[in-house]
């Protein structure tokens, strides 16, 4: 392993591991008191685990048997749901489909997309609103859809509650992000990443050195780890599995409304396990038609906004030719 493919050690002061279950509380002051310790890490690293989340243990356990399934399978039926067949970003893709460091060599893993399911004939499909319709399912894994469906709704309503405790964070109204919350595009994806091969080309990596483009993100991980995080010392450090706890990182959207008061943070993967590796990360990017426009209490004295207002479709456009035009370009 190229020593500019290691990490540190990771320390608790890092990325602390933040109790969200009295979000849920009927107490402000309780709902306050997660909200606080989110703010603190949001402007320190913008990583940080969740636990007491709510999402069932078995419903975990079932999400993570069913991505091993899906990998297992050939070739071939994965292209049965190949993610060309989409118009709306949808499906598989195999390796080196997509550059997340574009200025790096294409990712060493495969993907399945799925997201909120609309039927073909919904006005928001119709009208080809970027990243609405239909997923792609496999046919002959019987589990695999209402595990994924399931697993999606539980997420989408952790995301929700997250959202009001940045909201507290921020010192705004709890219901200031509910426009946003509306009908969000929100992308369940569930990744496989083969061991870190010896012949890699110099600088390919699981997934390249990149932030999440949108507004939240919660990862579930197995136990073979691979993650890491760039900190606030220019340092990679590893983001190990903790059982029972999802790795939540801030997105762009965020850091844009914030004016990077929340840092949403380069991390990367490099599977040094040398095992297969499976990882399902949920990313919450928020109603399409929604503007990203910096939030005013979020400006110091003398400050301007650092980006100009774009829709989150917009937004989210930019960030996805950027990685999949640098992989067309690689190929």
């Amino acid at each position: 392993m190229p020593d500019s493919l290691n990490a540190a050690e990771i320390s608790s002061n890092q990325l602390p591991v933040i109790d969200v279950s009295g979000l849920s509380s009927s107490k402000l002051t309780n709902r306050k008191a997660v909200a606080d310790n989110i703010r603190a890490a949001c402007i320190t690293n913008g990583f940080f685990y969740i636990a007491d989340h709510g999402v069932p243990a078995g419903l975990i356990d079932a999400v993570q048997e069913q991505t091993r399934i899906f990998f297992d399978q050939s070739d071939d039926d994965k292209r049965k749901v190949s993610k060309t067949l989409s118009r709306c970003n949808r499906g598989w893709e195999p390796l080196k489909a997509q550059a997340l460091d574009p200025t790096a060599p294409p990712d060493l893993k495969e993907t399945y997309y799925m997201g909120l399911e609309l039927p073909p004939d919904h006005p928001a499909v119709v009208a080809g609103k970027f990243n609405h319709g239909p997923n792609l399912w496999p046919q002959d894994l019987l589990g695999f859809k209402p595990t994924m469906r399931a697993y999606h709704a539980a997420m989408r309503d952790l995301s929700e509650r997250i959202m009001i405790g940045l909201a507290l964070s921020l010192d705004l109204p709890e219901d200031y992000f509910d426009g946003f919350n509306r009908d969000p595009l929100s992308t369940l994806r569930l990744l496989y990443y083969p061991p870190h091969p010896a012949d890699a080309v110099p600088g390919q990596t699981g997934a390249g050195a990149h932030t999440d483009y949108g507004a939240l993100t919660m990862l579930l991980q197995d136990s073979n780890g691979g993650l890491q995080v760039r900190d606030a010392g220019n340092t990679w450090i590893h983001a190990k599995p903790i059982p029972g706890t999802f790795v939540f990182n801030i997105g762009d959207a965020i850091a844009r409304w914030t004016n990077d008061l929340y840092r949403s943070t380069v991390h990367r993967v490099v599977n040094v396990s040398g095992k297969s590796r499976y990882s399902i990360p949920f990313f919450y990017s928020g109603n399409a038609d929604h503007p990203l426009e910096c939030i005013p209490s979020c400006l110091k004295p003398g400050e301007t906004p650092k980006y100009p207002t774009v829709s989150v479709a917009e937004h989210m456009q930019q960030m996805y030719q950027r990685s999949y035009g640098a992989a067309a370009a690689a190929a």
